[in-house]
This record gives structure tokens, C-alpha cells and sequence, in this order.
């Protein structure tokens, strides 16, 4: 099967013969005069589109160069805009022999809506999908034009019709818990049919298999849904945070169904996917070819595998990410498979991104292991041939860390020598090696992992330690959908079982979770605890720019400080199945000057710190004062 879908993709790649010369597609759709940004390479295509003259008389707008490729159908035009172009139409005009083919492409006036903001350790970023957050708009549920009509909320692995609209009237919910950003799976049109995985016909509603990456998907209400989701995002104080995908397409896609080189894949003699390894790409010792397998070989059969070494790929990304802030005014970019992506072309991608926008955070997802992989991926200090100047990264080795100490808490292995809370001091203690540990971003699970909940075995307890640890540790802490209500599940057998849809968001659903009337009473304590967690760091400064001291672990006992001129938060977690007696003599370094303290999560004032009593299994979290 593999074979076969990957001979049928190749076969599509240069259809030729004889047609009427026409223009179809401009891409990008439009650019704006006053852009940093301002040489635009147009992909033309269109019937024969490749064979025509091209001219363009507008005022400010120069053609500098008409690009030809092998696919008769595409067209590449270089185009600069001066800073004395106004906006307007420009008119592009195409001619062979007596025929004239003319298009309007806009140039837009930019406007002073909020972009780019990005995201800091000051934010709490929540992750959904949003077809299985909430349904706010039923007509757009499914279309019979598109490859994939199924709509059926009893099949885990079809559409369920969650949408923009659906997420827009839950923002009030996300803000009183205490979120400041919102971070959506891939929005983009995937317009793909049902795609056979281990003989489950399954959904691309995940969002990761592009088809058109000028189009918001219909299903979420499109491009007009999605700039409204933003614009009130932004009107209650929230962020927001575009999940992009650079490495791969879905095979529906327009271009990978009429190729314009076939150079704009990376092609094997043979179907070769990825290995997914990491090692290969900083191991000094690798061989060639497993670096090539592990960069260029493909994800998943049905997602063909961009080459960004070609340079009309790698321009034709680049513009597709400013155009997308610019357009909807974004705050924030996560990349999705961030380390099989070419570096060289990822270090030119973000650095035009922050060249437009200095205050947007770019953060990519490399699922490592390994400390000095991940600091490959980021701005860091050690010497690689190769230095990325991405700013920020999703931080799976702290995750991993987390995790497996707080399997261990309430065991006799939380006081390991390199178990419980020692994983996560080591995971911490290994900083040096970033330019910037602050920016990368936090968390417990995602959409692609167990939910944190069975992760820990249903243990409130370990539950609370986890989310404490999130919101208190240096990086920008991040949410999936549902943690705050317990939701739970493995991926095994399948991811569906962790991407489940929110209780209440669709009518008629028996519980509605989006309110505490709605929840039970340990998911309201579950609610309640984030809540106030959330809301405390948003309000206190300390946890977002403060520095963090932490102290090695002793007898399951792990303390470390967030401190600065606006104040010290202290958190100790006592990882045994005992309560503890903590002396504080060891923690004077930042412990002097203090007298007493309030416990952040129930208010209760300590009038001494000469000796802290941690409850079993529990985490304290202590307001210095004086």
C-alpha cells in the first residue's frame, strides 16, 4: 500500500499536454505595502500558465524576474514592492502570441490590530483541537465537495464538528481559569479523505495535512472564523498561537496532486519514511545516510515530505507564515515536527518571522530525549557545527522527567538516587546548555500523549504535585484540553482515546464541564486547583520573571525558589507516603530576611519558617514575608 500510494503521488507530479492558458491560483492570495518583507515570489498556476509572458504595470510594484519550471502549469514571478507602493490592485498580465490573460492581485494597507505579540513565562498557554473543543455552528459541520463529508460523533476517528465559533463563546471560561493563550492543532485546510491506518479508516481532523495553505478549513468556519476568533481572543486580554506545519502536506493537496517540479518532494527510488530517530542529526559519528533518512525520509505515507532545500518550496512557506500573522494577526508560532525540518531553511524562516514581528514567540516541536538534543533545536551554548537561532522549543525532556518522578511519588522509589523529584532537578540542572530555558515551553501531555490524569494512575495527589510543579518552574507552562476537568486515557490502542470531545461543548451533551454545575466534585477541586494556581501567576510577577534556585532533593523532600525584587515564592513537595518535617537552616540563601509565609493554595498564614510540615504526597506552595 505504501508503494502504491507513493507511485500514484510521483505519477501526478508533471502532468503536460495542451490547454487554454489560464491563471487559477495566485499564491500568496495578496501581500501589504509597508512590509520589512517586501521581494514576494508569486507562484502563478493555472492551464499552461508557465508558458505565458508576464508583465505587471503598477506604480511602486517591479517584476524583476519570471521563473519557469518543469511543470508547464506553474509560473514563479520575483516581485518587489517599494515603500512608495500604495495599496490597490495590481494588475498581473499574461500573453502568448494574440492571447491576454490578466489577474488581480491585491496589495492591502496593513492594519494596527495586534500581531505578533508573543507568548512569555507571564502566559498560560491551552492547547485544543478544535474539532473536539465545541460545535457553535452546526452548518458548517460537513460539506458533500469535500473528500472527506462524514460527520459522526460516535466514530472516534471521524469529524465531530467542533469550530472556531464553538472556541470563541468558550473564551470566558479559558480566561476565568486563568489561561492567556490559546493554542489550536493545525486550522488549515486538510481536505483529505479517509486515509486507511492499521485497517481503521480514520479523519485528518487533527489538521496536520494541508491542502490549501491559504484556506482556514471550511468545517471551522474558515478564514473569516478564524481572524473573528482571533480579534475576540485578543478583546478579552488572550493570545494566540498558530500551529504551523513546514515538513510534510497532506496528499489531497493541490500542488502535490499536479507537482511543479519533482524536486518539490523529497523522492526516494522506493518509499522511504523517516526512521525517527534524533540521534543521527548531532551524533559527531553518524553516517550520512541515516541523517538523510532521518530529515528526508517521509512521516506517514500519506504525508509527502517537503524538500525546503529547493528554494522555491522554502519561499513559497516563508511568505505562507508572515502572510498568516499579518492576516490574522497571531501572537505566537508552534511548529509542528520541528527537527526533521531542514535547519538552514527553519533558521531562515524564523528569522524573517522576527525580523516583522521582534516580539513573536517561535517554539517547535522535536519529540527528544536527551538534553543536548534539544538544545540542538534552540538557541544554546554548546559547540554544533549547526546553530539555530529558534527562541523557544516544546520541553519534552522536562516532561519526561515529570512524568516518571510523579509515577514514583507516594512509592519507595521517590527516594531513589535518581528517582521522584531527582529527575526533575536533573532535568533543570542541565540549563546551562540553553541561551534562554525561560522560553521554552512546559508541559504534562499533549495530543499526541496519554492524558497526564492516567499518566500519574488517577492520583489526585500526583495530579496536584504535577500541575503545581508546571505553574511554578521556569518556561511557559502549557495545558491540554480537559487536564483542568480530568480527562484521562491512553493513545493505546488509539490517539483518538486522548482527543475525546469537551463535555458540553455541543448541545444536547448530557454534562456540560464548561460549567461547575456541569462537573463533579473532584473535578471542580481539580478546576479550582488550576484556577488558582493560574490566577495567582498571572497576578504575581515573581513565577514570570523571577529567577529559579532549586535544591537537591534529600529523602524525597524537593525545594526550589522563584525570587526577584517583587518578591520569593517558595514550593516544597514532600514526594513520600509520609508527612515530613522540614528543617529550613539549609535554604538561608534565600530564605533571609523572610519570617513567615502564606500558603497560596488555601491561605493559611505560617507565622514561622524555622521548620516547614509537608503533608504527604503534597506540594506547598509559600508567599515569603517579612
Amino acid at each position: 500500500m505504501k508503494k502504491k500510494l507513493y507511485a500514484l503521488l510521483l505519477a501526478a507530479a508533471l502532468p503536460l499536454g495542451a490547454a487554454a492558458q489560464s491563471i487559477t491560483r495566485l499564491n500568496p492570495t495578496n501581500w501589504w505595502v509597508g512590509m520589512k518583507h517586501n521581494s514576494v515570489q508569486l507562484l502563478v498556476y493555472g492551464p499552461q500558465a508557465g508558458t505565458l509572458a508576464y508583465s505587471v504595470n503598477y506604480p511602486g510594484v517591479k517584476l524583476v524576474k519570471t521563473n519557469t519550471v518543469e511543470n508547464p502549469n506553474y509560473a514563479f514571478l520575483d516581485l518587489v514592492i517599494a515603500p512608495t507602493a500604495k495599496p490597490g490592485q495590481v494588475k498581473l498580465v499574461g500573453s502568448k502570441g494574440t492571447q491576454t490573460v490578466t489577474q488581480n492581485w491585491e496589495l492591502k494597507v496593513r492594519d494596527n490590530a495586534p500581531k505578533g505579540q508573543g507568548v512569555t513565562q507571564a502566559d498560560f498557554i491551552y492547547l485544543a483541537m478544535p474539532d473536539r473543543f465545541a460545535n457553535g455552528d452546526p452548518s458548517n459541520d460537513k460539506f458533500a465537495d469535500m473528500a472527506d463529508p462524514n460527520l459522526d460523533r460516535a466514530n472516534p476517528f471521524y469529524r465531530h464538528g467542533g469550530d472556531l465559533q464553538g472556541a470563541a463563546q468558550r473564551l470566558g471560561y479559558l480566561k476565568d481559569l486563568g489561561v492567556t493563550a490559546v493554542w489550536f492543532t493545525p486550522v488549515i485546510e486538510n481536505d483529505q479523505g479517509l486515509t486507511n491506518e492499521a485497517g481503521t479508516m480514520r479523519a485528518a481532523y487533527h489538521g496536520y495535512g494541508f491542502t490549501d495553505h491559504y484556506n482556514v478549513d471550511r468545517r471551522l468556519g474558515g478564514n473569516v472564523a478564524y481572524k473573528a476568533f482571533v480579534q475576540q481572543a485578543h478583546a478579552q486580554g488572550l493570545k494566540v498561537v498558530q500551529d504551523a506545519v513546514y515538513n510534510h502536506v497532506g496528499n489531497h493537496h493541490w500542488f502535490v496532486q499536479d507537482l511543479p517540479m519533482k524536486s518539490w518532494l523529497h523522492q526516494w527510488p522506493a518509499y522511504t519514511n523517516t526512521s525517527y530517530r534524533q540521534q543521527p542529526i548531532t551524533d559527531p559519528h553518524a553516517a550520512q545516510i541515516d541523517r538523510k533518512v532521518t530529515l528526508d525520509g517521509w512521516f506517514v505515507p500519506f504525508l509527502p515530505d517537503l524538500n525546503q532545500q529547493n528554494p522555491y518550496v522554502a519561499n513559497f512557506l516563508i511568505q505562507h507564515a508572515l502572510w498568516s500573522v499579518e492576516t490574522f494577526g497571531v501572537d505566537a508560532w508552534r511548529i509542528d515536527t520541528y527537527m526533521y525540518n531542514d535547519q538552514p531553511f527553519m533558521n531562515r524562516c524564523n528569522a524573517a518571522l522576527l525580523a516583522e514581528y521582534p516580539r513573536i514567540h517561535i517554539f517547535g516541536e522535536s519529540a527528544v530525549t536527551s538534553v543536548v538534543d534539544q538544545a540542538y533545536y534552540v538557541k544554546n551554548k554548546i559547540d554544533f557545527p549547526f546553530k539555530s537561532n529558534q527562541p523557544g522549543g516544546l520541553d519534552f525532556v522536562l516532561e519526561g522527567g515529570m512524568l516518571a518522578g510523579l509515577k514514583e511519588v507516594g512509592t519507595p522509589a521517590a527516594t531513589g538516587w535518581d528517582n521522584g523529584a531527582q529527575r526533575v532537578y536533573q532535568a533543570l540542572a542541565q540549563d546551562a546548555v540553553y541561551q534562554a530555558p525561560e522560553k521554552l515551553v512546559t508541559f504534562l501531555d499533549n495530543h499526541d500523549h496519554n492524558r497526564f490524569l492516567s499518566e500519574v494512575g488517577e492520583d489526585l495527589d500526583r495530579y496536584k504535585i504535577g500541575l503545581t510543579w508546571l505553574l511554578t518552574t521556569r518556561g511557559i507552562p502549557s495545558m491540554y484540553y480537559g487536564t483542568e476537568i480530568l480527562m484521562k486515557n491512553f493513545k493505546n490502542p488509539t490517539d483518538a482515546e486522548v482527543r475525546k470531545d469537551f463535555p458540553g461543548g455541543w448541545p444536547g451533551d448530557p454534562h456540560n464541564k464548561f460549567t461547575a454545575a456541569g462537573r463533579t466534585p473532584q473535578e471542580n477541586e481539580a478546576f479550582g486547583f488550576v484556577q488558582k494556581l493560574a490566577q495567582y501567576r498571572k497576578s504575581h510577577p515573581v513565577l514570570s520573571s523571577g529567577k529559579l534556585m532549586q535544591y537537591l532533593p534529600e529523602n524525597g523532600l524537593y525545594v526550589f525558589f522563584r525570587y526577584d525584587a517583587t518578591g520569593t515564592v517558595l514550593v516544597a513537595t514532600n514526594t513520600t507516603d509520609k508527612p515530613a518535617t522540614l528543617p529550613t537552616a539549609r535554604f538561608s540563601e534565600r530564605l533571609s530576611g523572610f519570617s513567615k509565609a502564606r500558603n497560596v493554595l488555601t491561605g493559611e498564614t505560617l507565622s514561622s519558617l524555622a521548620t516547614l510540615q509537608l503533608p504527604a504526597k503534597t506540594a506547598l506552595v509559600l508567599e515569603l514575608g517579612k
